[in-house]
């Protein structure tokens, strides 16, 4: 598969043109203009570029790839070692962010609620935090449940004393700024990946039960499909990796 080819498309699929980020989607860094084989996960670390360079991939798809905003632009140290194996392997990095949390078929948000059996949308307020609204109230400690289960960990609930909850909200990764604006909708539960000091009290004063679900956790459905995606489409091979993270 030419790897021009695929990247334009999966640019247009994800409307990475429309999006604004903290980092440049789509390809990343330049390798095998042929790609017969992806290795996709949710972080480009040392792990899975050393799995991708002992397995023969031509291309690396993640969720969190480099040159973030403000970063230090320089290749020196761990983020010089990986650039290196990359490109001394001939081994594409292909990321996308915000755009493959915002996909309303193959993001993670999206995936998320589709796992947990709910009908979500993404809100008015803003597209990123996915809505529900259940037909029946669900028991919070239920819903606690249902979350580990999905995501195989526990997650950290601050309880703003809701013993039942209908209105549910959600954004994955590090979107626990945005429970304010879970509360603005009218959601009595807000679900994301990490917690701050401050979530804390805003959940208890607020009356939101708040679930802290694991940034990793929260991020492995987008990349996953997508990579299956483009696997089926492009008579390609594609693996996915899990690296555990806590976090």
């Amino acid at each position: 598969m030419d790897a021009k080819e695929l990247i334009s498309y999966t640019n247009s699929l994800l409307a990475i043109d429309k999006i604004a980020d903290y980092c440049p989607n789509g390809l990343q860094i330049e390798g095998n203009p042929i790609i017969h084989k992806i290795i996709s996960g949710v972080t480009a670390n040392q792990q899975l570029i050393s799995y991708a360079v002992d397995n023969n991939a031509d291309a690396i798809l993640t969720h969190h790839g480099y040159f973030w905003k403000n970063e230090n632009p320089c290749l020196v140290g761990m983020k010089g070692d990986r650039i290196r194996q990359l490109m001394r392997h001939n081994i594409n990095l292909i990321a996308y962010h915000l755009p493959l949390d915002l996909h309303t078929h193959y993001g993670n948000n999206a995936l998320w609620g589709q796992a947990m059996g709910w009908e979500g949308y993404p809100s008015d307020i803003d597209p990123l935090i996915f809505f529900c609204e259940l037909s029946q109230p669900i028991n919070v400690g239920d819903l606690r449940e249902q979350l580990a289960q999905c995501l195989n960990r526990e997650s950290l609930h601050i309880s703003g004393g809701n013993k039942q909850v209908s209105r549910l909200a959600w954004c994955s990764g590090g979107a626990q700024g945005y429970i304010e604006k879970a509360i603005d909708l009218g959601a009595d539960v807000f679900m994301s990946g990490e917690i701050s000091e401050q979530t804390t009290h805003i959940a208890r004063e607020m009356s939101i039960e708040y679930f802290a679900c694991g940034h990793h956790a929260t991020e492995v459905f987008g990349v996953r499909a997508l990579g299956e995606h483009l696997a089926e489409k492009f008579s390609l091979e594609h693996e996915f990796i899990n690296i555990a993270n806590p976090v």
